[in-house]
């Protein structure tokens, strides 16, 4: 088990997922998902369901597009259905595509080495990033990165940084640098923007062909490379986001930042890579609490610390057979 975050446990019951045909898409219902991945206890709280055991929670609600695996927010692709005589349904793609590979990334084919990590501290050189009036986020992107790669190095990783000082790289840079290597992940940092109240944590992942990012409606039907590692990507993504919210870095160090969730999109660093890959969203600039914080080496360790154990625990369980 994936230490709370990856939910793979021996002994499923093998039964077939239950298929439902609705508005031209196809659909799961959640009581053959619950068969499947013995979830022995079904719940609801208010409008939401959960669906148990003593390890394991899965919590959805109708409509939403919301969905909690131990306590982990994952934004679907597409809202859960409530059918009129079949119950709640999940899309076939986000049961593919994100609920199976996290609740069985042993199941993850192609499974490969893990011995480098390319670090990519987002902006630089004339690309300030995001900006506020104590610090500019291309600074803070190389701080935290500079703190994760000494961490990833104490546990014998090999550590590529696409830079290592104040200078610009095009996004196509970046992916050029990752691709030089083998049995890699790639992790790129950021710090975001938005409104003064805007907060919390968010992870991205490549959207898989047939869905629309995060952000946008707009459905890609064709696959772009990157999409060949789409579970090993939401296994990434699991993994580290799981560390940064819950982990053992944020109990320690006393961190409670809010959980913005797993997420897809299609940036340029995600599309063309060879390796899985994700991108870290750190804190808003915006904010003026995690403004202040991400200034701090105890908070750049915090993460620095959560990322990297985000990656031996996805080293752990996917590269297990290595």
């Amino acid at each position: 088990m994936l230490v709370a975050f990856f939910l793979w446990t021996a002994g499923l019951t093998a039964s077939a997922w239950d298929f439902v045909d609705w508005n031209g898409r196809s659909y799961v219902t959640m009581s053959s998902l619950r068969s499947f991945y013995g979830l022995s206890v079904e719940r609801q709280e208010g409008s939401s369901h959960i669906y148990e055991t003593k390890k394991i929670q899965l919590k959805v609600r109708p409509s939403s597009q919301e969905m909690y695996m131990n306590k982990v927010k994952f934004v679907l692709s597409y809202p859960v259905v409530e059918h009129p005589s079949k119950g709640l349904l999940i899309s076939y793609i986000d049961v593919k595509k994100m609920v199976d590979p996290v609740m069985r990334p042993k199941y993850i084919n192609n499974q490969r080495r893990l011995e480098t990590v390319v670090i990519d501290p987002g902006h630089g050189g004339h690309d300030s990033g995001a900006r506020n009036r104590v610090s500019l986020e291309k600074n803070l992107n190389l701080q935290v990165a500079q703190a994760l790669k000494r961490k990833l190095q104490r546990h014998g990783y090999r550590v590529v940084m696409t830079r290592e000082t104040d200078r610009f790289l095009s996004l196509q840079e970046r992916v050029q640098v990752a691709n030089r290597y083998n049995n890699a992940v790639f992790v790129s940092l950021h710090f975001n923007d938005g409104s003064a109240s805007a907060n919390g944590i968010e992870t991205f992942t490549l959207a898989p062909a047939g869905t629309s990012s995060t952000m946008s409606r707009n459905i890609r039907r064709e696959s772009l490379a990157g999409n060949a590692q789409d579970s090993f990507n939401i296994a990434l993504a699991t993994a580290v986001q799981g560390q940064l919210i819950r982990g053992s870095a944020a109990r320690s160090k006393g961190m409670r930042p809010f959980d913005r969730g797993i997420k897809r999109a299609r940036y340029s660093v995600l599309c063309t890579i060879r390796h899985p890959a994700i991108l870290v969203e750190c804190g808003f600039m915006s904010n003026r609490r995690e403004a202040m914080l991400a200034k701090t080496p105890s908070y750049q360790d915090y993460l620095a610390e959560a990322i990297c154990a985000g990656i031996c625990v996805y080293k752990r369980e996917v590269a297990r057979r290595f």
